[in-house]
């Protein structure tokens, strides 16, 4: 692949629950706005199984307000698909959802999770997106919005923690990992609390903890301070003669 660098008029990132985003690609994501690309944020379930106490109903509402906080930091539009957290499917239906999102967006550039992840709705998402993104230039499977005339790049970022990710490109989020912080900051119901979070009582938990020494750690593979890591679907007709990360 040569190192030619464009700049794509729009990127679409999309993640499945709230803050998954702002975990793994928010410091490239910003990096993009900086160049004046559009960015596109799309979440496609409720997080409503995302904590120990608060009730589901209750709990849709606050990771709502928390994600578009988040996206007002960026500057970017949200998508809030709202599918239930932990129970989404590939099925025909959402298969169309995720088309007319995508065919709407027009983007150049998808970002979403990698097939191997460790979470169930990752994994869904991965492969709607997929499918989704290829499906979406042909003009015989019709949605509301026309079809695209390309098929877009397909990027997949970091896993939970970096287990079973091995990158091939890398971002420099040295200047940009501030943003990505506050981003995920916003996530207050996420944060470590015996009383609040989904995760266990640990100090290892915490998210803001996690983002930064996987962050550094991905920076000192690539001789930055602070680095997001992503591999491209490299079959065709995606194969990119250009680089399409900031």
């Amino acid at each position: 692949m040569m190192n030619i660098n464009i700049n794509p008029i729009c990127v679409l990132a999309v993640g499945a629950h709230p803050d998954d985003l702002e975990l793994q690609c928010a410091g490239t994501l910003a990096r993009y706005i900086q160049q004046g690309t559009t960015v596109i944020l799309a979440i496609a379930t409720d997080g409503s199984a995302g904590h120990r106490t608060i009730p589901a109903g209750e709990l849709v509402a606050i990771r709502k307000e928390e994600a578009y906080r988040s996206a007002s930091i960026l500057g970017a539009e949200l998508h809030w698909l709202g599918y239930r957290d932990e129970l989404l499917s590939h099925d025909i239906e959402t298969r169309l959802r995720f088309i007319e999102l995508i065919r709407a967006a027009r983007p150049q550039v998808i970002l979403t999770h990698h097939p191997q992840d460790y979470h169930p709705d990752h994994r869904a998402v991965n492969h709607l997106v997929f499918a989704a993104s290829f499906v979406a230039q042909l003009p015989n499977v019709q949605t509301a919005s026309p079809a695209l005339e390309w098929v877009p790049a397909l990027y997949y970022f970091d896993n939970f923690m970096g287990v079973n990710f091995v990158p091939t490109e890398y971002v420099d989020i040295t200047e940009t990992f501030a943003i990505k912080r506050q981003m995920l900051a916003c996530h207050k119901s996420q944060m470590n609390s015996s009383q609040m979070t989904w995760l266990p009582a640990r100090q290892e938990d915490n998210l803001l903890e996690m983002i930064a020494v996987q962050s550094r750690f991905r920076g000192l593979q690539c001789g930055v301070t602070y680095a997001e890591g992503f591999t491209l679907e490299n079959v065709a007709p995606r194969l990119q003669s250009k680089r399409l990360l900031p």
